[in-house]
């Protein structure tokens, strides 16, 4: 089984998969001078600052969060139209710094930062009570959501989720591409030479053992993925991510509401014996389901039992 640390240095240096490790620029873009994928949905401000939101359905509320190598058409794609389906109304979000939504600041955003900002989005949303999902990074916020926000935050769902101290580093990718002087250089190299068969291996591997789904890749947008302010952006957020799980995770005992974990067991990016397992054994009345044989996204190879999770946590906080 390969580490945390090990996988993330496979998916950031070779040139294609370096090429995905983020997906989002400080500011955004406008799609019609700049021909990228537009976004989906609402463009809400919050403290100034810009936040992508997509919500469809009716019923109790659903939060998804997509993880450091993509942004909330990761979601849309296919579970949110699941979840719809099952009687939710569910919103998803850019996270600070990727997508459509703006950063924060150009430090690396904590997964607590980016949960408290969000949480202002998701007010204005008229969100009151809801089922926070994220998946790989994303799971990270969504566990900061329910310690920043539990009156927000009514059960959390983790995804693959990356949620607990990993031994060893990460390797020298992040603190390349999150320099000054390598975000200048390196970076604008890295995203001028992804080329289109590299993105498809570089997805591939991220789905690994499991197929792509057919339309995947176009409807994702990776023109997204390749500027090179979205790769600065998220290797500080990943650069920076260990001392900020390392002390919200001393927190998580402490968690009061439903927490429901999915993790494929043949996940080599975020794996369930790092990840997974401990979490399930801190947070008191944790619930963990792992998928015998599933890889890293398992919100796409095994959208029924993602729904399943959901359902349960819904029902665990008395929402449905």
């Amino acid at each position: 089984m390969i580490s945390m640390p090990s996988a993330l240095r496979r998916f950031t240096l070779g040139a294609g998969l370096a090429a995905l490790a983020g997906c989002g620029a400080a500011t955004a873009p406008d799609p019609a001078t700049r021909g990228l994928t537009p976004p989906l949905g609402r463009l809400l401000q919050v403290d100034g600052r810009q936040v992508h939101a997509v919500t469809e359905g009716r019923g109790p509320d659903v939060i998804l969060l997509h993880g450091a190598s993509g942004n909330l058409r990761d979601m849309t794609f296919a579970l949110m139209p699941d979840l719809v389906e099952a009687g939710f109304r569910v919103t998803a979000f850019d996270r600070p710094g990727l997508g459509y939504s703006d950063g924060l600041h150009g430090s690396g955003e904590s997964p607590a930062e980016q949960a408290r900002h969000l949480a202002r989005a998701a007010e204005q949303l008229d969100i009151r009570r809801a089922v926070v999902l994220g998946q790989s990074y994303g799971g990270a916020v969504a566990m900061a959501w329910a310690l920043e926000r539990p009156d927000q935050a009514a059960a959390v769902v983790t995804v693959s989720g990356a949620t607990m101290p990993w031994p060893g580093g990460l390797g020298p990718w992040y603190g390349i591409a999150g320099s000054a002087l390598g975000g200048a250089t390196v970076v604008p190299l890295v995203a001028s030479l992804a080329s289109e068969n590299m993105v498809r291996n570089a997805v591939a591997g991220i789905f690994e053992p499991d197929p792509v789904p057919e339309g995947y890749l176009d409807y994702v947008g990776p023109d997204l993925t390749l500027r090179a302010d979205t790769l600065r952006a998220n290797a500080r957020q990943v650069g920076g991510l260990k001392p900020h799980i390392i002390a919200q995770s001393q927190r998580y005992a402490d968690l009061r509401l439903p927490v429901e974990i999915l993790h494929g067991t043949a996940d080599t990016i975020v794996p369930h014996e790092i990840h997974a397992i401990p979490l399930s054994q801190v947070v008191p009345g944790a619930n963990l389901m792992l998928l015998d044989g599933a890889g890293h996204m398992p919100h796409h190879s095994h959208r029924a039992e993602t729904v399943a999770a959901v359902r349960r946590a819904a029902s665990r906080a008395a929402l449905r």
